[in-house]
């Protein structure tokens, strides 16, 4: 039976270790602050950022919110993210994704700085983080890692498979277990006989969207297995990982709900206090 990676746990960990630093950067005269940049009224879109800044409320990181409407034009939106660009107070900007059709997404994320992306979308951090550069990789995929690496197995010379080639999730935490000298294949949705790459893999990343893609029979014994499947099912949450059957198998496995999702949360608030402690030359 596996080991449960409780990112519940993990998430308060790094809450309490959060809270500290905005105490030590406050004692320095600095005030680290998040702004959220959100155009249009979408409810998801509401719900998340809501939940960003009470996470936000809750360890003394000031926040400020920036709502447009939905037919702003791309002008006023790039005008925005350059004004809190240049905007020595703001040490971290959210852009909430994903923007009305009528924006070039790609284009509106170039008037972000680098050094406030802590979200680590722009091509920027996204080309930092494939040269191992300095930089922000994405909020979901650095939860990844977080979770594999709080089971204490060596990650160098381990066999990783990464289930999923997205942006901001695959790709990302593909190049996030390189960096950890792991040896890794990228898997999708079109990979064929998907299960004789798994049988090999030592950890299973599993970010393909596909409810209960990954079955128990699939893993090879003892894999450390991280779902960060979101996928609603007759009205529940669940991964892209089998549970039940998978648990019997993996030697360390993270739920859904209650794994990769609550940690995440928390890389969003180090990530904008570590911008902060940059800019400031505070380590």
């Amino acid at each position: 039976m596996a080991n449960i990676i409780d990112g519940k746990r993990l998430a308060l960990e790094l809450r309490e270790e959060c809270a500290k630093r905005v105490s030590r950067l406050k004692e320095s005269g600095v005030m680290p602050r998040l702004d959220v940049v959100m155009v249009g009224n979408d409810p998801a879109s509401e719900q998340y950022v809501n939940s960003r800044l009470k996470d936000c409320a809750d360890i003394g990181l000031l926040t400020e919110t920036h709502i447009l409407d939905e037919n702003a034009p791309e002008q006023e939106l790039t005008a925005l993210l350059d004004a809190l660009s240049a905007n020595s107070a703001v040490h971290g900007i959210l852009l909430q994704m994903p923007l009305p059709k009528h924006f070039d997404q790609d284009a509106v994320l170039a008037h972000i700085t680098p050094e406030k992306d802590v979200d680590g979308l722009t091509i920027s951090n996204a080309g930092a983080l494939f040269t191992g550069r300095e930089g922000f990789a994405p909020c979901t995929p650095s939860s990844i890692m977080h979770l594999i690496k709080s089971t204490g197995v060596p990650l160098k010379g381990k066999n990783a498979v990464v289930v999923g080639r997205s942006i901001v999730v695959g790709k990302p935490a593909a190049m996030l277990l390189l960096a950890e000298h792991a040896t890794v294949t990228i898997c999708h949705s079109r990979t064929v006989e998907l299960a004789q790459h798994l049988k090999q893999a030592d950890i299973v990343v599993a970010a393909v969207g596909v409810p209960g893609l990954i079955k128990g029979e699939m893993l090879k014994q003892g894999a450390i297995v991280v779902d960060a499947g979101i996928n609603r099912v007759n009205g529940k949450t669940v991964g892209d990982v089998e549970f039940d059957s998978a648990e019997n198998v993996a030697g360390y496995i993270s739920p859904v709900p209650g794994g990769v999702g609550p940690v995440t949360r928390k890389i969003l608030l180090a990530n904008t206090l570590t911008a902060a402690e940059r800019a400031n030359g505070i380590r």
